[in-house]
């Protein structure tokens, strides 16, 4: 590896310990968003330890959503994050797995490559993570490498990742690298005090492996008075003042830029880094925080869906909710609808919701009920947001209900059904391996002049990213159009449909792509800021209940 090829980036790593789930990945992009505010570059990436090649083929029970990228890579959670915190535009080279990893090894080992030497963790596995840090500082010519480390710090899966940016950040000199952990203090109710032990532990795993943190991020329900703080650093061998206090956010995990701002995080990171910069402008940033505490509007909508008991599941759709309440300088109450739970009788759940929105998903579970929901918000002229397979699930309540076609249904759920207006394209039906081998990434679309589509989006044709195997059947197009559904987006070929609409309804829009994957606070998707709008008109004004 060469060092002068390293020196173009400064590097920032990013470890976790104590427990999973602590927020790495925010605090990553929050920083982001600091040294981006600061005119910085910066590029962030997430090293998961798992073997899985990528989280396309996992249970969201087990992983959460699958974020999709524009070049189609399924990827970690986490790359939401840093797309929604900052402006990079990431692609494969910004995750990387195990998986990856030591298929990329054994592959090269199978060729010859190696040249006889016996292939082992040490160098050959590090070396190629550390090539995958030095290819995306050049593939994007970034100031600033942001690498977060998944797992815990201790987990045998997650030491060869330690390793290897340990080694990095000596290659590449003082200056150049520093380490973040993110660690916990918890507080214990019996003795009514947060409690250092965890974090010094943590710390003393991480300085074993070599590693000694530049700055401790130290997540907590309340605040770090100055003898915690002292203890910490005198225990972990860090400055005072790179103790960094992360508590619980108040309102919303867009306030966790402010908070580690005010923590002095971006002023030492660059001090560290001897990055001369301006101080980080965050006046965009406070409006935001101001209208998602204090918004003129409120409203409440349901999501309907089947895994709705974890909220990582439909993450990317939840964030644009409130994204597009923020452009509306409206509160957003999400009201989770387990699908399963009205099948039969969906009024009760559904009654006295401003809108309704579906999002994708996969399996039969829960779809009776979704065409419930479908249906109670076209009969009843209640906004509709349908995504992915909340596209398809609104075509399969219309050619029941408005086509006469009772047995209407998609061939991924019934086979046998007799109208398969859902079908698989004959590109699909030869695929036999699960990963990587839907229809994936972004896609052209055009859009119907005088549309709602284009009203919306004000533009002729758009990019958006898909995530699915079964589209609309183009058998049944004149039958829909007859019963007054438009087509409003079509693929440029022309064989896919990929917006509908029903034009004599005040707000009903599907699409057959993922636009929460596009939508950013401060620049919401115009699909998610036209449902808000549309919400907020159907409650009226005089309607609308501003809470305290």
């Amino acid at each position: 590896m060469e060092t002068t090829e390293k020196k173009k980036a400064k590097y920032i790593f990013i470890t976790g310990g104590v427990v999973s789930s602590l927020g790495k990945g925010l605090t990553a992009a929050a920083i982001g968003t600091l040294l981006e505010n600061r005119g910085l570059k910066v590029c962030l990436q997430k090293f998961d330890p798992y073997l899985n090649v990528d989280p396309g083929t996992m249970s969201p029970y087990q992983h959460g959503e699958v974020y999709v990228l524009d070049d189609g890579a399924e990827t970690d959670l986490d790359l939401g994050h840093y797309e929604r915190f900052t402006n990079t535009n990431l692609s494969r080279f910004n995750n990387l797995t195990s998986g990856q990893v030591y298929q990329t090894v054994l592959e090269k080992e199978r060729n010859g490559e190696y040249l006889g030497k016996t292939v082992q963790v040490i160098p050959h596995i590090t070396d190629e993570i550390q090539d995958r840090i030095l290819a995306l500082a050049e593939k994007t010519q970034a100031d600033v490498i942001i690498t977060e480390i998944g797992g815990t710090t201790g987990d045998i899966e997650g030491l060869p990742f330690l390793e290897a940016i340990r080694e990095f950040a000596m290659d590449v000199g003082q200056g150049n690298a520093i380490f973040i952990h993110v660690t916990y203090v918890p507080f214990i109710q019996a003795a009514g005090e947060l409690k250092t032990k965890p974090t010094q532990q943590s710390v003393a795993k991480l300085r074993e492996i070599g590693i000694q943190p530049h700055l401790l991020v130290c997540r907590c329900e309340y605040p770090l008075d100055k003898e915690l703080r002292r203890k910490i650093s005198m225990f972990c061998n860090v400055p005072y003042e790179a103790v960094i206090e992360e508590k619980d956010v108040d309102h919303s995990i867009y306030e966790v830029p402010l908070m580690l701002q005010r923590e002095r995080v971006d002023e030492l990171v660059c001090r560290y880094l001897n990055l001369d910069v301006p101080p980080a402008r965050m006046d965009e940033w406070q409006e935001i925080i101001r209208k998602l505490i204090a918004p003129q509007h409120r409203v409440r909508i349901g999501v309907v869906g089947k895994y709705i008991d974890l909220h990582d599941a439909y993450k990317s759709v939840y964030e644009a909710i409130i994204h597009g309440g923020v452009a509306n300088d409206c509160a957003v109450d999400i009201e989770k609808v387990d699908a399963e739970d009205i099948e039969k009788d969906p009024s009760k759940a559904l009654a006295g919701l401003a809108g309704v929105l579906v999002p994708g998903g996969f399996g039969e579970r829960g779809t009776e009920g979704k065409i419930q929901a479908a249906r109670y918000a076209r009969e009843n002229k209640l906004p509709y947001l349908g995504l992915c397979l909340g596209m398809q699930i609104a075509v399969i309540e219309f050619a029941r209900n408005k086509l006469g076609l009772t047995r209407a249904h998609s061939a991924e759920f019934d086979r046998e059904t007799p109208d398969p207006v859902i079908a698989l394209l004959d590109a699909q039906r030869k695929v036999t391996k699960k990963g990587g081998t839907m229809r994936l990434g972004a896609q052209p679309c055009q859009i119907l002049k005088g549309s709602l589509a284009e009203k919306l989006y004000q533009e002729s044709e758009i990019m958006e990213r898909h995530r699915h195997r079964y589209e609309f059947n183009n058998q049944y197009r004149d039958a829909f159009e007859k019963a007054g559904m438009t087509f409003s987006g079509i693929s440029p070929d022309g064989n896919l449909v990929e917006l509908i609409e029903i034009p004599d309804h005040p707000f009903f829009i599907a699409c057959q792509f993922h636009p929460e994957f596009r939508s950013k606070p401060n620049a919401a998707h115009p699909l998610f800021r036209g449902f808000i709008h549309a919400c907020l008109e159907f409650v009226g004004k005089d309607k609308e209940i501003i809470k305290d």
